[in-house]
C-alpha cells in the first residue's frame, strides 16, 4: 500500500496553490530622443539592454493580479548630432551644441548606466499548472544614473569627452509596459523627466532630451 500510494503522488503531483511569478528578466530596446530641440536629429543605432529580479506579491485567491517590486541594471547608448563642449563657455560653463552636417560628424554618442527599481502592477492568465500564460505588467521604474559618457568625433580626428556636465538629471522617472505570451513580450518606456534640467539652453529650448524606448522583454522564472 506505501509503494502505491507513493507512486500515485509521483504520477499526480501536488499543486502549488501559493505559487508566486518571481522572475529574472532580461530585456532589449531600441532607443528613441522625444522631446528634442528641431536641431537634434538621430543617427546609427541607439539601443539599450536591461536585466534584473522582481519580487512577485498577489493579492486575490486566484493569484493572478499582483505587483511586483525589484531592483535591475540599464546599459544604455544614444546616437545623435548633440555635442557637450566641456568648460568652454563664460564662466567655465558646459556648452551644448549641435552639427546640423551629419557627414562631419564620425562619433557623437551618450552612454548611461542606470541602477534601476521597477514597480509594476501585474495581471497575467496563470494557473499553478502552467508557466505559459498571457501578461500585461504596467507600473513605474525609478533609476539612478550613476554613469554617463558623452563622447564625439569629428572627421578631422577631434574629441570630446565629459562625463559630469551641467544641470543632468541623474535621477530617471519613467513608466513602463509589458505585455505579451510566455516568454516573449513587448516592452514599453517613457521617461517622465529629462536628461538636463531647465538651466539648460539646446537649440533655443530649456531643458529637454527626453527617451523612448521600444522593445522585447524576457521573463524567466
Amino acid at each position: 500500500m506505501g509503494i502505491a500510494q507513493q507512486e500515485k503522488r509521483l504520477a499526480f503531483p501536488e499543486v502549488d496553490s501559493l505559487y508566486r511569478e518571481d522572475q529574472i528578466y532580461i530585456g532589449i530596446t531600441f532607443n528613441a530622443i522625444g522631446d528634442r530641440p528641431s536641431g537634434i536629429t538621430q543617427s546609427g543605432f541607439s539601443g539599450g539592454v536591461h536585466f534584473g529580479v522582481i519580487r512577485d506579491i498577489p493579492f486575490n485567491k486566484r493569484r493572478n493580479f499582483g505587483i511586483g517590486v525589484g531592483l535591475g541594471y540599464s546599459l544604455n547608448t544614444y546616437n545623435h548630432n548633440l555635442i557637450i563642449i566641456p568648460g568652454n563657455g563664460a564662466n567655465n560653463e558646459t556648452v551644448f551644441s549641435t552639427i546640423r552636417n551629419q557627414n562631419a560628424i564620425d562619433r557623437s554618442r551618450f552612454t548611461t548606466h542606470l541602477v534601476e527599481m521597477p514597480f509594476e502592477f501585474r495581471w497575467r492568465t496563470s494557473t499553478p499548472e502552467t508557466y505559459k500564460f498571457w501578461r500585461i505588467y504596467a507600473g513605474l521604474r525609478l533609476g539612478y544614473m550613476h554613469y554617463f559618457k558623452s563622447s564625439f568625433e569629428n572627421a578631422e580626428g577631434v574629441v570630446l569627452k565629459e562625463n559630469r556636465p551641467d544641470a543632468l538629471e541623474r535621477l530617471r522617472l519613467g513608466t513602463s509596459l509589458s505585455f505579451g505570451w510566455n516568454t516573449f513580450n513587448f516592452y514599453l518606456y517613457y521617461s517622465l523627466n529629462s536628461f538636463f534640467d531647465k538651466s539648460v539652453q539646446i537649440e533655443d529650448q530649456l531643458g529637454g532630451f527626453s527617451v523612448v524606448k521600444l522593445g522585447l522583454m524576457f521573463y524567466i522564472l
